[in-house]
């Protein structure tokens, strides 16, 4: 059988700004074995109820990583490690990512996105959720749930994972 990680993706939000949207990422990454890591300055206080509300009793059991700004976060980052930065104005999309597990995958704030440093230093993996419905965008925990989503799927159908323990 398979071998997964204990962490199958670190989820990075850089400067987000809704508490609902951050606690129901979190949520998701417990759902989905990954870490959450929040770069600063956040919009809003992690200790603010509408966070935990949305993030409901799973807050307890997330991995969180607080980084208090992007230099910071990028200092962490393993000379070795693959970082796929999910934005609107990717040319590739999501389905063009070969996801492994302990991949990074970045989002940005909720209003402007990413900023210029961290676009310019990830130029080759910038990637984007296709839609072809006339919006501007998806929500930010619906998108980072998309994201999570297929990198599940394809570790699935790369046997990279057990599927017993999956429960599927």
């Amino acid at each position: 059988m398979a071998h997964y990680p204990n962490t199958l993706f670190d989820v990075v939000l850089v400067e987000p700004e809704i508490p609902n949207n951050t606690g129901n990422i979190g949520r998701t990454c417990v759902g989905m074995w990954s870490r959450l890591h929040l770069v600063g300055p956040l919009g809003f206080s992690i200790d603010e109820k509408q966070v935990r509300r949305a993030g409901l009793d799973y807050w307890e059991n997330l991995e969180l990583i607080y980084h208090a700004s992007r230099n910071q976060w990028l200092s962490s980052l393993k000379p070795d490690q693959r970082v796929h930065v999910i934005e609107t104005t990717g040319e590739k999309t999501i389905f063009d990512i070969n996801f492994r597990p302990g991949d990074t995958l970045v989002f940005g704030k909720e209003t402007k996105g990413l900023p210029n440093d961290v676009l310019d230093r990830f130029a080759g993996q910038v990637y984007r959720v296709p839609f072809p419905g006339a919006i501007r965008s998806f929500n930010l925990a619906n998108c980072v749930a998309m994201v999570m989503g297929e990198g599940l799927r394809q570790l699935i159908m790369a046997n990279a994972l057990d599927r017993a323990r999956l429960k599927l």
